[in-house]
Formats: structure tokens, sequence, C-alpha cells
């Protein structure tokens, strides 16, 4: 049983790395709190309790990790410190071993998150001990100056999902529909942090919509680790869940956070085409454009099939936004592979290039790979696609200078230029001396000008 009392008035300090998911995660969780009678600390305040939702993505990502739970240790002295996420399910025991860390919670465990909090709040009033919970399920207690045993959980294991539809301090609201991954890339450990494919009920995600347009929510994007293959628990499939969702009147926009190229159906294409919600907004992970390394990576697809489904959504959706996902200097990237990509990525007509450089993560099969790309070398082939992905959106953005669209702005700083997106996701700027708070979460039509100063938007004139 959860006694909320103790909570009441206490402060909370959160911090997330990594992906829209964990994002979406954090901000359900401190909603969750919030209704206890946690209040979020403002900046420079000293927290009570700190929650820290963790990525294991990258050897950075774990090295911004150990920094983030370090310096929330160090400015908030005697806080009863949470870690979760990516990096505490794979090193939980190391995460354990922090000094001032006090709960631990993998993969499992996170949809039970605030149970678990109150039991440990309640054990470790004095803080003079660590409570983690290892991702076997088990609660161990140590001193601080000794080591914690933490077991480390079998993929087949995680089968809890943490539901979470929440916006934070944002506009727009992130609505979890599907985690875990069955795929198992050679370079990629997310099966092994986060489980198998896994969702809820599109009746419990329609309902979550439902609630956000209730709030005054406009606009959801559909967040997950392999979204497309949402439907294994219940039967269902993505493809009815749009369609559910599309029925949602209340959200006037609705955005697919990324979809892998092979589950990204024609039927799925044409519906989005006419639907009244969905917007022309793609993100697909392509990794490589060399076949050669798609089959190393054991990826499900060639450059033929995400060439084809480029080709159908432009043919579909000429003004689309299509965002890729590139990853750069894997193992096996020869120089003439990477000049396949370029060559391969020069021609494909999409908006915008999320350039990764490759990181070894222990235990994966890429490991196995003899071919090893140095990191200066890493970095060129990096700056040779960011260099293509600036002028390929801006090229794009060029297209609807002079043109009317609406736009769905985000509250911004007081005396800040104010922003916001088209339907295409085309980003927008609206000077200070013309933005009003008011605007904020608001759908206005506007006429489209010019770049602002760093070209990273187009300004813009409301009408």
């Amino acid at each position: 049983m959860i006694d909320s009392s103790a909570f009441h008035g206490k402060k909370a300090a959160y911090f997330t790395l990594g992906c829209k998911l964990n994002f979406s995660e954090t901000s359900t969780f401190g909603k969750m709190l919030q209704e206890m009678g946690v209040v979020t600390a403002d900046k420079g305040e000293k927290a009570d309790l700190c929650l820290i939702n963790t990525c294991s993505v990258t050897e950075v990502a774990d090295h911004k990790c150990r920094q983030a739970i370090h310096r929330l240790v160090r400015s908030n002295p005697g806080a009863f410190v949470v870690v979760t996420g990516c990096y505490a399910q794979l090193e939980a025991e190391a995460v354990g071993k922090i000094e001032g860390v006090n709960l631990v919670l993998g993969a499992n465990e996170k949809a039970s998150l605030i149970q678990f909090l109150s039991d440990a709040w309640s054990i470790n009033l004095n803080r003079d001990a660590q409570t983690v919970i290892n991702t076997d399920g088990q609660e161990l207690t140590a001193d601080i100056s000794s080591e914690c045993t933490v077991h480390r959980v079998k993929t087949k294991d995680i089968k809890t999902f943490a539901p979470s539809c929440s916006r934070g301090n944002r506009t727009r609201y992130f609505l979890k529909v599907q985690d875990g991954c069955d795929y198992f890339c050679t370079y990629c450990t997310i099966p092994y942090a986060r489980g198998f494919s896994r969702n809820p009920t599109i009746s419990s995600l329609v309902s979550q919509a439902e609630e956000a347009a209730a709030e005054g929510g406009k606009e959801i994007v559909l967040t997950g680790v392999n979204i497309g293959d949402f439907g294994k628990t219940t039967g269902e499939s993505f493809f009815e869940l749009v369609k559910a969702l599309d029925g949602v009147t209340g959200i006037r926009r609705f955005r697919i956070s990324s979809l892998e190229p092979d589950l990204l159906s024609d039927e799925l294409i044409d519906y989005c085409a006419e639907s009244r919600a969905f917007m022309p907004h793609f993100h697909i992970p392509l990794q490589s454009g060399s076949d050669t390394v798609l089959k190393l990576m054991h990826r499900h697809y060639d450059c033929s099939l995400f060439a084809d489904k480029i080709r159908r959504i432009k043919q579909a959706m000429p003004d689309a936004f299509i965002g890729v996902d590139v990853m750069v200097g894997c193992r096996g990237e020869t120089p003439e592979c990477f000049e396949d990509t370029f060559e391969f990525l020069s021609g494909l007509d999409v908006t915008q290039l999320h350039v990764f450089p490759y990181s070894e993560r222990p235990g994966t099969a890429a490991l196995k790979i003899p071919y090893i790309v140095d990191d200066r070398t890493k970095k060129e082939r990096s700056r040779r696609l960011l260099e293509l992905s600036d002028a390929k959106t801006q090229a794009f953005y060029e297209r609807f200078i002079g043109t009317e669209a609406e736009v769905l702005f985000e509250k911004a700083p007081r005396g800040k230029a104010m922003h916001g997106f088209t339907r295409n996701y085309v980003r927008v700027e609206l000077p200070p001396a013309k933005a009003k708070e008011e605007y904020d979460n608001m759908l206005i039509n506007v006429r489209l000008t010019s770049f602002n100063h760093d070209k990273t938007a187009l300004k813009a004139e409301i009408l």
C-alpha cells in the first residue's frame, strides 16, 4: 500500500537521458508523484527526491548517465535518489555502488516505480542505507560503504508494460504504444535493456488519447521502441491502432515517431495520406545505405526496399517530411560501404538525417565483426552526412517560403521567439514582438516568409 502522506510537500528533481520514450515515461512518473503531493523543485532549489531515467544506446550515453547521477547526488545532499531506465537495467550493480543512490529499478520494475519508491522510502527514512530493487525483483539492502549485489534479469523475464501518455513541459503529448524489441540487431543492446516486444490494448490507448484531448491536448506523438511491431501481445495490429486513434476527434494531429521500413506497409502509407489527423511526417531508421553493412547489422530489409518506401510516401504525400536515422563507422563499414551510403542518401528524397556514430556495446554480436573504423574516420563521415542533411532540410524548407500553413505553437520564455510546427513538421519561428502567451497550444494560420538567422526555422506572419 502506498502512503502518499509521506511525500506531501516534498520536492523532486527529474533528469532524463535518451529517447522520446524515456521523456514520456519520466513525465508520467512526475505526474503520478504530483498527485501524491510532490512538487517539482525549481532550478537551483534542493530536492528531497531525485529521479533519473537513463539511456544506454551508446558508450557516451552511459558516461552521461554516470555524470548525471553524481551531479544530482552532489547538488541535492541527503536526497532520496532513484535510478531507472536502460542503463539501470544493463548495469544495475554498477549503479547500485554509486554513493548516494537509494533505489535502482530495472525495466520490469519500472511499471511499479511508485510502489517500490514508497516501500523503500519508508524503510530508509534515516538515509543510512541503499535499497536496490534488482532486476530479479529482490530487495537488497547494504550500507553505503559496502557493495550491492544486483542480479541481471533475463530478457524473457521483462514482461511488464508501464503506460505513459504525458506532455511534461511540452505542448505535444507523447503516447507510449509499445515497448521492447525482438529484432536483436548486432550493434544494439535495447532488447536486453527493455525486453521483448509488448503492448497494451488499442482500447486502452484510445482512452488515454481521449483523456489527453479532454485536458486540451491537440497533438500526440506515438512512441515506443519498435512501434510497427505493435500487436504481438494483444493480437491486434499497428494499422488497426492508427485507424482507431484517427477517430479520436479531440486530437487534431497524430505523429508516428519512428517506424521500421519493413513494417511500414503500403496500406498504412495510403491511409495516412487520406486520414483526418495523421500528419505527412515519417521517421524511418535506415542505419546504412550499404546492403553489405545492413546484412552485418542483421537488419530486416535492403536498400531497394527502403528506397521503394520513400518513393511510395512521396507519391502519396509529395510534401511529407521524412527523417532518417543513419549510423556511421560501425564494424564492417569499409570506405567503399560508406561511399555507397553517401551516394544512396544523396539520391533519396528525404528531409533530414539523424546521424549517430557507432559505439561498441558490451555483449553485442557486432564485436565479432573484424573491420574496425577509427574515431577520426567516424567524425569525418558524420560531418559529411550532417552537411548533406543540412542541405536537404534547407531545400525542403525553401519550397514553402511564401505559402500559408497551419502551425501548432509552443510556449516560449518571456521575451524569446515562439516556435511551432506545420502539419509536415517545418519548424516555424514567430518574433518576440509578435509572440503572445495565448498562442501556446493554439493552431494558427500563418504565412511563411523567410529563413531565421541560423536557418533552423522559417519566419512567420500571423494571418
